[in-house]
């Protein structure tokens, strides 16, 4: 990994800024540095000089930069979010960050979380692009960019060195991209490690985990269920076994778990087993070898499934994570 020079990351704080958008991808890409990437973290805001940068928790942040005239050419803009969403954007602040942004981003390495993609509409670096943003502000980035493909469900998209992703986690899912690209996939993977990450998500991946849809409900038979296919989802699990773990009957099985988790056992189980298939494709491993993982018969069994919960083709997951 070079060590020399290093690559300025500049973090662009809106006012209000939420902290943990900015301390999520700012404390991996300051590991990576560490680790001796050659990163120079670097926080930027348009502030009055000596002015702290207001942030969502109430606290102000010192020692920030002014906006530099000219970041040099192989510089990362990260620009994150804020608290109010849509309306920082349209603060003294934010509209001076997107001025800033419509006269040195363009052509340049770009990343945006969570609202942080309003402010890059506003500067017009979206336009002719894919990109998405939290999940509540669609709609609103939508109206921001009319010349933008905006795509929902995503943890982040890249198009053309421009990268836009969801809310406080997918900073950090996107940050670790980032890190692979610019650095190394084994940095990446040794941050992602450091800072207790479960497993770095792919940017098709949909925003909410299959790990965590479906566990909104208090029916603690249910959750039993649930535990023991999440802790072996590549087992194949006879309904009557799972009756017996949650104690009941496979018609209440059958109601309960529909009732609870929104969706039926077999549909439940299809999701986990397509998540272990995309931590198999994204490593590197070939449809084939993935579908073992997931505990499924063929390739062929894993492409049903992932036509009925996922989008595009194991294949085609496999080729944009390379």
């Amino acid at each position: 990994m070079p060590s020399s020079p290093a690559t300025d990351v500049w973090f662009v704080l809106p006012p209000g800024v939420v902290l943990l958008d900015f301390a999520g991808a700012a404390e991996a890409f300051r590991i990576a540095a560490d680790f001796g990437a050659g990163f120079r973290p670097r926080v930027t805001a348009a502030i009055e000089p000596g002015q702290p940068v207001p942030t969502s928790l109430g606290l102000g942040l010192v020692g920030v930069e002014p906006p530099p005239e000219a970041p040099d050419a192989d510089a990362l803009l990260i620009v994150c979010g804020a608290a109010g969403d849509a309306g920082a954007s349209d603060s003294r602040g934010g509209r001076a960050i997107a001025r800033w942004l419509r006269r040195v981003g363009p052509g340049r390495r770009l990343a945006c979380i969570c609202s942080g993609a309003l402010m890059a509409a506003r500067a017009g670096l979206l336009d002719g692009r894919r990109c998405t943003t939290h999940h509540t502000l669609i709609d609103a980035l939508r109206q921001a960019a009319p010349h933008a493909e905006v795509l929902d469900s995503r943890v982040f998209v890249e198009d053309g060195g421009v990268y836009t992703s969801a809310g406080i986690t997918a900073g950090i899912d996107l940050a670790l991209h980032l890190i692979a690209e610019m650095a190394s996939p084994r940095l990446s993977a040794d941050v992602a490690r450091e800072m207790v990450v479960y497993l770095r998500r792919a940017p098709d991946d949909p925003a909410l985990s299959p790990w965590l849809q479906g566990r909104n409900h208090l029916d603690m038979r249910v959750h039993r269920v649930q535990d023991a296919l999440a802790r072996a989802p590549q087992r194949d699990w006879p309904l009557e076994r799972l009756a017996e773990l949650g104690h009941m009957s496979v018609r209440t099985l059958t109601r309960r778990f529909r009732d609870a988790a929104g969706m039926s056992v077999h549909d439940y189980h299809a999701r986990l087993r397509v998540a272990l298939a995309r931590q198999a494709l994204a490593a590197g491993d070939s449809v084939e070898a993935a579908a073992a993982q997931a505990g499924l018969a063929s390739a062929r069994q894993l492409r049903r499934l992932w036509a009925v919960h996922a989008e595009a083709t194991p294949g085609l997951h496999r080729r944009r994570s390379a």
